[in-house]
């Protein structure tokens, strides 16, 4: 729980202060004495009658109301103190110390105890272990920096203290500034996504900052986390974040295709995707997709790359290719005229290579032509260093001033941090984000331009389970429905399949016989994976075959029926889901049969799916060139393929006790797509 208290307190206590800024508890009262807090600040130190000249109490019952405490103290004294701030009407805690569940059992204990004190008594509680709060109201951290405050700089929330301090200290460097940074620990009650609540509740269009950057190592509520950041995202606000822990050993334990495919890390990129949060592995790749947005999104995919040192210039312009932007040619009368201002040797095709000689004029007119008369260019990169001969000083003044009047973004490296320090603090001086390294620019520029857009949720579902439907439900918690219980589920939702028998005696079969078009499939009805125990035969061209084969897989252990399906050819594609707790249904399609297991291409998204993100979906497959038709080969029906994706979002929505499910194969043959061996799991 967020409240005012925590947020804009009126008056702190430090419990724990001290006169050592080595200490959190002297280092958090010196950055709310130096931070331009407006109210009354308050120490609890039993050892001294003044700290940093702030009058000391000896304990909580001496203390004058405040809204909130810091508590800088062991963590064996934290619980009582709360407790005693508690009924003396303190409503926000920040606790600093360490020593929690982190260190062992005893601490997780004290957390708990906390935390249900929290819940029953309605206060806030943010930490333990973390460094605090920066906001425009107070700087609540023991740790340096302390960022000056900039309304529209970047907001910042951090699982991890240190991190924050790592992101802050390079981002301080590369000239970013900060709105606010919000540090929650381990989180025993505000988590990550409740301090995304908060802004979204709270974001005012053009006071609110259009930036944030998250650090998550723990996730509770991904469901909270997905429906805010669509809403910050429709108002306007551009998420950035790093999940650490995504390759813990192991996968899940399941039976089926999607859910052993279904990783922390395919969950992670899945989540992200639907929410329109550009996903980074690195602190740096975070701050650099940040000093992009800042400037402003990347507005097509031709970029210029203007640069005085030409390695550098065709590093940027590989990475911009490898992450499917491009560097165009200019090949036009615009390109001569431009050649002719700029010193012999120099180039003009992309990237445009001024040379080391090359003056500040120069890249003022690259940059008027880039923005002018270029008009398949949509946003420049500007590589300006120095071999420490000159001042590059009226450069960077020059490239500032266009960076403030251009029609199109410019993204500036100042790859020279020794050679042009001074000239790069100025440069900073000025409001300014620079970014150091070219291809980690390019790589980023590349992932905000390829982000998902935020699709919009299909409309209310009109059908309804029938009585049939949901008794099938009812009766099947916890087991893989049968394959009749199967093909109704994909009747009800609208997916065709093919057309199967099921025959439990041989003499079934042989009456069988004159409806069989052969040559047909025989499988096993009742084991899971029916390929691993030889329970699918395949190709069985008349009766007689038929017969011996059915007299095989009616032995096979747990075999209690085989069902019997017509050859069909075509393409094969897959269709599946995994519920995920306190998500919901993640949805993967891709191709199907072996290629599934082999190639492992498969695209992902979260229930409810619409036709726009569906048909996404299947572009971004690496095999959609194969879908299309290669070599004489037909393309399958896309919009049929989406109508499959779109339709089982809709089942896995009316009908959420489905906990695994895999159409695979899908056949795509002519016009048609038909489900030709479906799975589906009840949870219990």
């Amino acid at each position: 729980m967020i409240n005012k208290e925590l947020i804009k307190p009126q008056r702190i206590v430090v419990v724990g202060g001290s006169e050592n800024k080595f200490k959190p508890g002297g280092k958090v009262l010196e950055n709310l004495l130096n931070g331009n807090y407006n109210g009354e600040i308050y120490v609890i130190n039993p050892k001294t009658q003044t700290v940093q000249g702030i009058k000391s109490y000896n304990n909580t019952n001496d203390l004058p109301h405040v809204d909130l405490a810091i508590l800088a103290i062991p963590a064996k004294f934290c619980f009582n103190t709360i407790k005693d701030l508690t009924k003396k009407g303190t409503k926000a805690f920040i606790i600093l110390s360490a020593g929690f569940g982190e260190l062992n059992e005893e601490g997780k204990k004290i957390e708990q105890q906390i935390s249900d004190f929290a819940d029953k008594n309605n206060i806030s509680i943010l930490g333990p272990n973390c460094i605090g709060i920066i906001n425009k109201n107070f700087k609540g951290v023991f740790t340096t920096p302390v960022p000056v405050y900039n309304p529209k700089g970047v907001d910042f929330i951090s699982s991890s203290g240190s991190t924050a301090v790592f992101v802050m200290e390079a981002g301080i460097k590369m000239g970013m500034q900060f709105s606010s940074i919000y540090s929650v620990g381990n989180a025993i009650q505000i988590k990550v996504e409740d301090i995304l609540e908060y802004f979204d509740k709270n974001y005012i269009s053009g006071e609110s900052s259009n930036i944030i950057m998250i650090y998550i190592e723990q996730l509770s509520n991904p469901a909270k986390l997905l429906k805010h950041s669509i809403s910050l995202n429709k108002k306007g606000c551009n998420i950035i974040a790093v999940k650490a822990g995504l390759t813990q050993a192991g996968s899940r334990a399941a039976s089926s295709h999607t859910g052993a495919m279904a990783s922390p890390e395919i969950v992670v990129e899945t989540l992200f995707k639907k929410a329109g949060i550009i996903q980074c592995y690195s602190r740096e790749e975070m701050l650099y997709v940040a000093g992009v947005l800042f400037y402003g999104k990347p507005k097509g995919k031709n970029v210029a790359v203007i640069t005085h040192a030409g390695g550098a210039g065709v590093m940027c312009a590989d990475a911009l290719e490898k992450g499917g932007m491009k560097v165009p040619e200019l090949k036009n009368e615009n390109t001569q005229k431009l050649l002719e201002h700029l010193h012999q040797g120099s180039s003009a095709s992309n990237p445009i290579d001024f040379l080391a000689t090359g003056s500040a004029e120069q890249m003022g007119l690259i940059l008027d032509y880039c923005n002018y008369k270029f008009n398949e260019i949509d946003e420049s990169i500007v590589i300006f260093g120095s071999p420490g001969l000159f001042d590059v000083e009226p450069v960077y003044d020059l490239l500032s001033n266009k960076i403030d009047n251009t029609i199109k973004p410019i993204y500036p490296v100042l790859p020279s941090p020794v050679n042009t320090e001074k000239a790069i603090e100025h440069f900073i001086s000025k409001g300014k984000i620079f970014f150091p390294d070219e291809s980690v620019l390019a790589t980023a520029i590349a992932k905000i331009y390829n982000t998902n857009p935020i699709f919009e949720y299909p409309g209310k579902i009109d059908i309804k389970p029938d009585k049939t439907i949901r008794n099938i439900i009812k009766n099947a918690k916890g087991r893989y429905l049968t394959p009749y219980e199967n093909r109704k589920l994909l009747q009800f939702a609208g997916i065709e399949a093919i057309d199967e028998y099921i025959v439990k005696k041989l003499d079934d079969l042989i009456l069988l016989n004159e409806n069989l078009t052969f040559p047909i499939a025989m499988k096993t009805v009742g084991p899971i994976h029916k390929t691993d125990i030889g329970g699918v035969v395949l190709n069985i061209n008349n009766i007689e075959e038929a017969k011996q084969t059915f007299d095989k897989l009616i032995k096979i252990p747990d075999c209690t029926a085989v069902l019997i399906q017509p050859m069909i050819t075509g393409i094969e594609l897959y269709a599946g889901s995994i519920k995920e707790k306190n998500l919901g249904h993640i949805v993967m399609t891709g191709m199907g049969g072996i290629y599934l297991e082999t190639l492992k291409d498969i695209s992902t998204s979260i229930c409810p799916i619409g036709r726009k993100e569906a048909e996404t979906m299947i572009k971004s497959l690496k095999s959609y060139p194969v879908l299309k038709g290669k070599r004489g080969k037909k393309s399958i029906n896309f919009y049929e393929f989406q109508n499959i994706i779109v339709n089982l979002s809709k089942l896995l929505t009316l009908i959420p006790e489905i906990s695994e499910m895999d159409i695979n194969p899908l056949i795509a043959t002519g016009n048609s797509i038909l489900a030709v061996d479906c799975r589906i799991k009840i949870e219990t």
